[in-house]
């Protein structure tokens, strides 16, 4: 029987240089408590429904899905990019993501959630995208080797990282500078913002730019998709 998600990583030595990778972080990644105790709590239960997450993540009243395609512009792939989608969830952006990369260049969708995860597996394989690479992560790594990868992009994944400093940490190991890191998040703005999102994310841009700073990247460009309204759009380098 197939086992719900294959690590395909090609070749073997780069799945024993994402272990080492894990290996040489778990001392430091144990420091960091986690900012948002259980926040991704319903995504790991074993009896989630992946469908009813489909219906909210790619209706065309979400406008992260309405603006898939001009968010996938202004990632900036270009052909032979290796590109991490981490937190890749239904594997929206996987498709658009290995269409601009092209046959010379790879993506990598993770995601800590197990259906999660196998869901992107069957996703690809319908699809016939051979160059796409499903990977289990973890809560507090990417578990990608060092220098491995071009642009990593994070779309309403950041308030679900636990860990946020551990993570950017393993991040920036993977990124071969100057790298790019493109994140998407909702904007929280007391008296504007819905009572969901201020209920569920934890920080607002502000704070994001600056955690993401003191893990050793640089700001480049905030806003570079037009119609985004209750999220915003941040490219960070790795210097």
């Amino acid at each position: 029987m197939r086992p719900a998600v294959r690590f395909s990583f090609r070749p073997w030595g780069q799945l024993i240089a994402a272990a080492l990778v894990a290996w040489s972080t778990a001392g430091w990644a144990a420091e960091e408590a986690s900012v948002s105790p259980g926040v991704n709590r319903q995504y790991l239960r074993p009896d989630v429904n992946v469908a009813e997450w489909i219906d909210r993540f790619e209706g065309e009243s979400r406008e992260i899905y309405a603006l898939r395609h001009a968010i996938a512009d202004a990632v900036g792939i270009e052909a032979g990019d290796v590109v991490a989608d981490v937190g890749a969830g239904t594997g929206l952006f996987v498709p658009l993501f290995a269409a601009r990369a092209g046959s010379d260049g790879h993506v990598y969708a993770l995601d800590i959630a197990p259906k999660f995860a196998a869901h992107i597996r069957d996703r690809v394989d319908e699809a016939g995208l051979a160059g796409v690479s499903v990977v289990l992560s973890r809560e507090r790594s990417i578990t990608l080797p060092r220098d491995s990868i071009d642009i990593v992009f994070l779309c309403d994944v950041y308030h679900h990282l636990e860990y946020p400093q551990t993570v950017l940490a393993s991040i920036r190991r993977a990124l071969r500078p100057p790298g790019r890191l493109v994140v998407i998040d909702f904007e929280r703005i007391p008296g504007a913002t819905r009572p969901w999102i201020l209920g569920h994310v934890r920080a607002g841009r502000e704070t994001v730019i600056e955690e993401i700073q003191a893990a050793g990247f640089v700001l480049e460009e905030m806003d570079a998709v037009d119609g985004l309204k209750e999220n915003y759009f941040l490219r960070f380098r790795n210097p």
